[in-house]
């Protein structure tokens, strides 16, 4: 490993004190060691074990002698210490305590000899118990990512054990995208910031991007003082969210491809040193093996279906040619690689020497492409040759054989080959979306009808489904425009608009369901944004998707949608009542909520909201009186009983004509300028009666 690439992680460490074991220990024979560095020998030694008396002795060559087992005395605190695993500060109170008591000058230089033979003892041990534990815990590491066969699975135990490990707050691990020549993040623990979970880094980019670039480790004890490696808006708004200080990434290696890295991160600066950095290699490297097996073992189920007929096709025909079972080898190859069909495309057109494309079926010869459908061959067409691609009575798209007008049976049969298994690779990638689009759409379908379920099961289902049913939703009814009677194209466009509304809930983690025609969508609302808002953007691109207008009627803002058994239904009963009234009134193509209505609202929305109508509508006045102890709001009364007319309402004010258009004006600055159109006057008279109803004002005599 380079010293470059970890020079945040070493620090100069403390040179070691004098060594007493250099002076005082040697080594015999049988390899033990013995204490050289004091009179103990022959007589003096047996003084170790001297009385009371021989302690106390003269200054003769007896008192010397009686002086001698000082060193040894002065090592028995700090075995007791060691014998009791004391922290590391407890080993200065031996010297501390000689030193008050006023002993010797040579017995507290004893001591701290000793004190430091026995620190050096205890950061031994403690290195040795912690290599032991770390050793032990990637054996059982590799134990258990043995046994794990699913690559979630996988990818959540690599940082599982990665943050536990190492300690830190948090561990995340992320995965190069080959095809768009970048790195995201697949796995978190610890992480508590969503934007930070969905950040993708170019190569290059951020520490972890550099990792993925160049294949080696980095390290850095502060990240927004690392100038080692590029920063971008993006990757940085996303660390600081998460609170990342110390970051530590080593790569995921399959011998020498990168696919991926592997971190370790604190939310407080923090030197990881060279051992650590060495064991979270050697984890990257079983978690690498793993992850490939993992991999393996999905990509060999998803095509096992697929290899079963193509394995029963290529021995039928097996003593044709050899050119027939090397297409075989290299289809097969493909399929385990994960490729795609447009690899599938380029396999074959290198064994048949020519330019072999996929196409749509819309885009393929409409009777070339019906007659290899009907007959189960490919069939010529001009200097082309056509291959259907097909699944039960679907028509999928076609192989197209370039410029090659002879073709040879064994050839013809490879190309009907590649056929098949492009139609399987294209199955294998619509279940797996259908599948996800049918457990959202049953979720959702239960939510509405099914309101006895137990709301603790909706619960986990939703999270499955990285949807929070106890976030603030929106439910919206859509409904497609279309323009043509014809039943097919219809049909064509509800489907369309289907795979579109499911998309839109997939992506936005909310839940998706075909229902009355069209689609209910149940999407959540971000911090700030409003239920007209949603259903615009829902109808933009929803129509989009579909190139017809789709009109979307929202609900207003829902929450805790298991509290109340019918809380769904009633918000999507109030949702298509929006619908109705935007079609009614021209709007088709459009979005908007029950607020958009004016006092029509009042009767679109589920729960009567006279309050924030009446707030809507004249709320600034009721400010303004309320600020200022002023009248407008009884002018305003006064005005409308009036006829509008400003001379009479000065006699049922009794205040002077110019007073009446004073506060007129004042309310136009409030209301603005429109605001004795026809629509909004009855709009404001609506809500001054509402709010008399509520009980805050009496009415002024008509």
């Amino acid at each position: 490993m380079s010293r470059d690439h970890v020079q945040s992680a070493e620090r100069p460490r403390p040179a070691p004190g004098p060594d007493p074991a250099a002076r005082t220990d040697t080594v015999d024979g049988s390899g033990a060691r013995t204490d050289t560095g004091v009179a103990d020998t022959g007589a003096a030694g047996s003084a170790r074990t001297g009385t009371g008396a021989a302690d106390s002795g003269g200054t003769g060559p007896a008192g010397r002698a009686a002086a001698a087992p000082e060193p040894a005395v002065a090592e028995t605190p700090f075995l007791e210490l060691l014998a009791r695993g004391a922290s590391a500060d407890a080993y200065e109170q031996p010297v501390l305590l000689a030193r008050a008591e006023g002993r010797p000058a040579e017995r507290i230089a004893a001591l701290e000899e000793a004190k430091l033979l026995a620190l050096r003892v205890r950061s031994e041990l403690e290195g040795r118990r912690r290599r032991e534990a770390e050793l032990s815990a990637l054996f059982e590491t590799a134990h258990d990512l043995a046994g794990l066969r699913d690559l979630d699975a996988v990818l959540q135990a690599i940082v599982q054990r990665a943050r536990s490990l190492l300690g830190t707050d948090v561990a995340y691990l992320s995965l190069n995208d080959t095809a768009r020549g970048d790195t995201y993040m697949r796995v978190t623990e610890g992480s508590v910031a969503a934007r930070f979970q969905q950040l993708r880094l170019g190569m290059g980019e951020g520490l972890g991007g550099l990792v993925a670039q160049t294949a080696r480790p980095y390290v850095t004890d502060d990240y927004f003082r690392d100038d080692r490696f590029q920063h971008t808006v993006p990757i940085d708004t996303g660390v600081r969210d998460e609170g990342l200080v110390a970051i530590l990434g080593v790569p995921l290696m399959l011998g020498n491809t990168v696919i991926g890295v592997l971190f370790a991160a604190d939310r407080r600066a923090r030197v990881f040193e060279r051992e650590q950095i060495a064991l979270l290699g050697s984890f990257a490297a079983l978690a690498a093996a793993a992850i490939d097996t993992a991999n393996l073992l999905a990509e060999t189920r998803s095509a096992l279906a697929g290899l079963e007929r193509a394995n029963e096709i290529i021995r039928d025909r097996s003593g044709v040619i050899e050119r027939a079972s090397d297409v075989h080898d290299r289809l097969a190859e493909l399929v385990l690689r994960g490729g795609g069909v447009h690899d599938v495309a380029a396999a074959v057109a290198e064994v048949l020497d020519g330019t072999v494309e996929f196409t749509e079926a819309a885009a393929a010869p409409a009777r070339a492409l019906q007659s290899s459908r009907a007959e189960g061959h490919a069939v010529p067409h001009g200097d082309d040759w056509i291959a259907a691609v097909a699944a039960g009575g679907e028509l999928l798209g076609a192989l197209v054989l370039r410029g090659q007008p002879g073709l040879d049976p064994v050839d013809q049969r490879t190309l009907e080959r590649a056929a098949m298994v492009t139609s399987l690779l294209l199955l294998a990638r619509r279940s797996a979306a259908e599948a996800e689009q049918r457990v959202r759409g049953e979720l959702l379908d239960d939510l509405l009808d099914a309101r006895d379920r137990d709301p603790r099961l909706l619960r986990e289902r939703a999270s499955r489904l990285n949807a929070d049913l106890d976030a603030t939703y929106a439910v919206l009814a859509t409904r497609l425009e279309t323009g043509t009677a014809d039943a097919d194209q219809e049909a064509d466009a509800r489907r369309r608009l289907w795979a579109a509304a499911s998309h839109l809930a997939a992506t936005g983690e909310g839940l998706a369901a075909a229902r009355d025609g069209g689609t209910v969508l149940l999407l959540p609302l971000a911090p700030g944004d409003t239920a007209t808002g949603l259903a615009r953007r829902a109808a933009r691109q929803l129509g989009t998707a579909v190139q017809e207008p789709v009109t979307v009627g929202a609900s207003a803002p829902v929450e805790h949608l298991t509290a109340r058994p019918d809380t769904v239904a009633a918000a999507y009963a109030e949702a298509r009542r929006c619908l109705d009234a935007l079609r009614l009134l021209g709007r088709a193509g459009d979005g908007a909520a029950a607020e958009d209505f004016g006092f029509l609202g009042l009767l679109l929305a589920g729960d009567r909201d006279v309050g924030g109508f009446v707030e809507r509508t004249i709320g600034r006045v009721m400010a303004y009186d309320e600020r200022r102890g002023t009248e407008l709001l009884r002018t305003l009364d006064a005005y409308f009983a009036c006829g509008m007319s400003p001379a009479r309402t000065k006699d049922e004010l009794h205040v002077h004509v110019n007073t009446v258009a004073q506060r007129l004006e004042r309310v136009g600055r409030l209301l603005g300028d429109d605001w004795q159109d026809p629509g909004r006057a009855l709009e404001i008279q609506l809500a001054l009666r509402l709010r008399r109803l509520a009980g805050r004002t009496p009415p002024v005599a008509e």
